[in-house]
């Protein structure tokens, strides 16, 4: 804790530094500082209420980043979590999982197989046609609705361009580990974008990507070994990845509309380390195995149309319909031939979503107050069969479901200048739900701007979270387990606040100094979980609205520039609390707020000699610790601190331009320390007894295939 608080207390003294210099330092507003997400109307970060952070088309080219994953792994407060069987990545922020986080492409929220905006696998969210990503941390129920909880994430996607042909292609080689190989070991992706300016008012893009990632085997022999040692197959699981999208839009005057079109298809192998022998007297035995593929199609669309009416209003509309069906295909394989027979495929998982959302700004015929109302409507109908696992319908039948739910939401928010430095800014949410008691949420926002450029920041939001599908209709009962949704469940509320401190400024010698500095803190009530409410005759599980979350943060990020130097350093301090609950046994955790220390950075210097980048990203993520249910040596119900030890990660590439930057070779290596596994220890409890826990010891988690090295080469050609 010494070592912590020494840390912080040098961040802190930077800031009260850069705070203190003299009139000569003046503060720096760049044009590419513009944020749409939250905002009235696109305006610069520096008259943003929100703390915005934004990651931009540059950071994302320096980690040669292929799919959000692998920006977020670098990101401060958010944490990557990787399934290691079918390499899907989620993201959790400030301990909460990604059902609290909602991620936007163009302010319309993204598909996934149990949210609207929430529980996105980043590995499906392609960057290819990125402009940048903005990020704000906090509840933003008011103008992004439910599950906006412990922020948003929108990705700006590029529209049109300054030239009237824009052409790239690029080819990425990357390892897998140690393993490599052209076509079956590795990541090979492929892209290309063509981008056309018919005149001043009209453009098109059209783009398409293949991202194969042909398995993680590590001990491991592939689909076609044919050894009755449980060694086929991947650790983990082979996957390609189609991408295709096109955007046409125009524009004249203040009049903007656009039609933009994305399809996503994924295939996830998975191959039995189980051989079935086949009887071929009297010739040798031949072998097979029950195999499968998970097939994912997702189609996105959205058409939006923004501009003036009646000369003075502004407006701004979107209409959105979204698809994604999950398949799962069975099959046998046929070693020796390596052929495929008695396949058969169904959908297993499916979401249909329409989505509308708009809003009217602009009503007053004055520059210090702006009002804005605006309108949500979702609609989305899902269905789930036997596959995915068992589930109870209202009449308490087992079934497949399908189910529809809707909301339709209206909101306000009004943006008030008391002076040329201070703004204040009130929102409220009202949201019609078909399913759940209607709910609401409120937002207040102040910013006020002192002399020397130190702008300062204060946020209150109150948002809420509505249950899933799992966690409604689940019911899983055999001779073992007794798992039982709830369909009575009631959304989470959840009240944050946030306090930010925000300095750019120039010396005399040219250098540039961003400093920003956030205390937050988020209280989450009505918390669902599973829990034990039966523990005589049998063990009854059942996800209530029982358990309480509480977390504060204290975060800092320092950039420096100068000349042809990058630096920045960031450090957070995250405690939470989280009381949970064991009804039928009267056990209830302990809810004193537990610490990890977060410390990111990233350094680059530009040669600009021989028009070459050196990047290098590193962030450390400090221990995490949680209580977990389990029993003690004495056999009674406990619960005992579980330890997730501490782990770094860091990334660096080299970035080469050739002829007039129409062609860049970009290599480098990601997970330098090679990280594969979280070592998780235990400090107490003796057998498991409500699936939490299994005893004193450690244990690990895969996080990931090693350390990996890639090659991108990409070529850019503009012209008129």
């Amino acid at each position: 804790m010494k070592l912590k608080i020494t840390f912080l207390t040098i961040v802190l003294f930077c800031q009260i530094a850069a705070a203190q210099q003299k009139d000569s330092i003046a503060t720096q507003e760049k044009l590419s500082e513009v944020v749409v997400t939250g905002q009235l109307e696109p305006q610069s970060i520096k008259k943003s209420v929100f703390n915005v952070r934004v990651i931009s088309k540059e950071n994302i080219k320096q980690l040669a980043a292929n799919n959000l994953a692998d920006v977020l792994n670098q990101y401060l407060n958010i944490t990557v979590t990787s399934d290691g069987n079918d390499g899907r990545s989620k993201v959790s922020m400030f301990g909460l999982d990604s059902q609290y986080f909602k991620i936007l492409i163009d302010n319309i929220p993204l598909v996934s197989d149990t949210g609207m905006g929430t529980n996105v696998d980043l590995t499906q969210v392609n960057l290819d046609d990125v402009e940048r990503i903005e990020i704000i941390e906090g509840s933003m129920g008011v103008t992004h609705g439910a599950n906006a909880v412990t922020g948003i994430l929108n990705i700006i996607t590029k529209k049109g361009g300054g030239y009237k042909w824009q052409i790239s292609a690029a080819v990425q080689e990357e390892t897998v580990g140690d393993e490599f190989a052209f076509f079956d070991k590795g990541r090979h992706i492929q892209s290309a974008k063509i981008g056309h300016n018919f005149n001043e008012n009209w453009f098109v893009n059209i783009g398409g990507n293949r991202n194969a990632m042909a398995g993680f085997y590590n001990n491991r022999k592939g689909k076609d070994y044919d050894k009755l040692d449980g060694l086929r197959g991947y650790t983990q699981l082979p996957k390609e990845q189609l991408v295709g999208n096109a955007i046409i839009g125009y524009q004249k005057d203040d009049f903007r509309i656009f039609y933009k079109f994305d399809y996503f298809g994924e295939n996830v192998h998975f191959y039995s380390p189980i051989l079935i022998p086949q009887d071929n007297y009297p010739f040798p035995e031949t072998y097979y195995a029950n195999d499968k593929r998970y097939i994912t199609n997702r189609f996105y669309n959205h058409l939006n149309a923004n501009g003036k009416m009646f000369s003075k209003l502004k407006y701004n509309a979107s209409v959105s319909y979204q698809k994604q069906e999950r398949d799962q295909e069975k099959f046998n394989y046929q070693i020796e031939t390596h052929e495929e027979f008695d396949n058969n495929r169904e959908t297993y998982q499916s979401k249909e979503v329409f989505y509308s959302t708009g809003t009217l700004s602009n009503f007053f015929n004055n520059d210090k107050i702006d009002f804005q109302l605006g309108y949500e409507v979702t609609n989305e109908n899902g269905f789930f069969d036997a596959t995915v696992g068992t589930f109870k319908d209202d009449q308490q039948q087992l079934t497949d479901i399908r189910k529809r739910l809707e909301n339709y939401d209206v909101f306000s928010v009004a943006e008030i200048g008391l002076s040329e430095k201070f703004s204040i800014r009130p929102g409220l949410r009202f949201s019609f739900q078909s399913f759940f008691e209607n709910q609401y949420a409120s937002s207040l926002g102040l910013r006020y701007l002192f002399s020397k450029g130190l702008e300062v920041r204060a946020s209150l939001g109150k948002s809420y979270r509505t249950p899933n599908f799992d966690e409604l209709y689940t019911y899983f009962v055999d001779s073992n387990h007794n798992m039982q949704g709830n369909p009575d469940l009631i959304p989470e509320t959840s009240t944050s606040y946030e306090l930010s401190f925000k300095r750019a400024c120039t010396f005399d010698s040219g250098a540039q100094i961003a400093n920003n500095l956030a205390v937050t803190y988020l209280d989450v009530n009505d918390r669902i979980d599973m829990v034990l409410i039966q523990a005589v005759p049998t063990l009854v599980y059942k996800y209530v609205n029982i358990n309480k979350y509480k977390m504060w943060n204290i975060s800092t990020t320092e950039q420096y520039t100068y000349k042809n130097w990058n630096v920045m350093v960031g450090a957070g301090l995250v405690g939470i609390s989280r009381k949970q609950d064991l009804a039928a046994l009267n056990v209830t955790s302990d809810d004193k707020f537990l610490y990890s220390l977060r410390v990111n950075s990233s350094i680059s210097y530009n040669i600009t000699k021989w028009n070459t980048l050196l990047a290098v990203f590193y962030k450390y993520n400090g221990q995490q610790q949680q209580y977990v249910a389990g029993t003690g040596t004495d056999g009674k119900t406990a619960f005992f601190l579980n330890e997730i030890k501490p782990f770094s990660w860091m990334d660096a590439s080299i970035r080469k331009a050739f002829f007039k930057n129409q062609f860049e070779v970009t290599v480098g290596a990601r997970n330098l320390f090679d990280v594969t596994n979280l070592q998780s220890i235990q400090n107490g409890g003796g057998g498991d007894t409500t699936g939490g826990a299994h005893g004193s010891g450690s244990s690990g988690a895969m996080l990931g295939y090693g350390r990996s090295y890639f090659l991108k080469l990409s070529y850019n050609l503009n012209f008129n």
